[in-house]
């Protein structure tokens, strides 16, 4: 079944960048949360997208919302990405892709006529009551930070 607006968001317990358990229940009923997956730390794509929500965090705070990315990337590379980078909120490893298959972004890609698994690149914004009230799917980088806070301020 594929997710849509207005589904209860799955929940989660995975690792984040610092080595503790992070879950998505922790932020319930107090924080928004942007929950964006994508497929590699230090890749071109990824990096820029990392950093544009680490240059509007400022913005995202101010409406009680918080930022967590999410990659197959294990905990030591998350924390080398944030650390490199000074990105300023959680990066959580799903090494199994148990929540990304959950959130239905691991897909079938295909490079060079070569087929595998991989991360779809998408973000789902859920509201303090763990409603999702947005999706974006194959997310175009450029843009899509202002995109997401200009949602976000909408509903909020």
């Amino acid at each position: 079944m594929e997710l849509m607006v207005g589904n209860s968001a799955p929940g989660f317990m995975l690792p984040a960048d610092s080595g503790e358990y992070l879950s998505l229940n922790e932020f319930l009923h107090n924080k928004n949360i942007v929950l964006y997956f994508y497929p590699k730390d230090n890749t071109p794509g990824c990096t820029i997208e990392a950093k544009g929500f680490r240059d509007r965090i400022n913005d995202f705070s101010m409406l009680d919302t918080v930022i967590i990315g999410v990659s197959q990337d294990n905990v030591q590379s998350h924390a080398n990405f944030k650390a490199k980078h000074s990105l300023p909120f959680y990066l959580v490893s799903d090494e199994n892709a148990e929540i990304l298959k959950k959130y239905g972004v691991w897909v079938k890609k295909s490079i060079f006529g070569k087929k595998y698994w991989g991360i779809e690149r998408a973000t789902f914004l859920i509201d303090k009551k763990g409603i999702i009230i947005k999706i974006w799917r194959n997310v175009k980088v450029s843009g899509h930070v202002d995109e997401v806070l200009k949602t976000i301020q909408s509903v909020s």
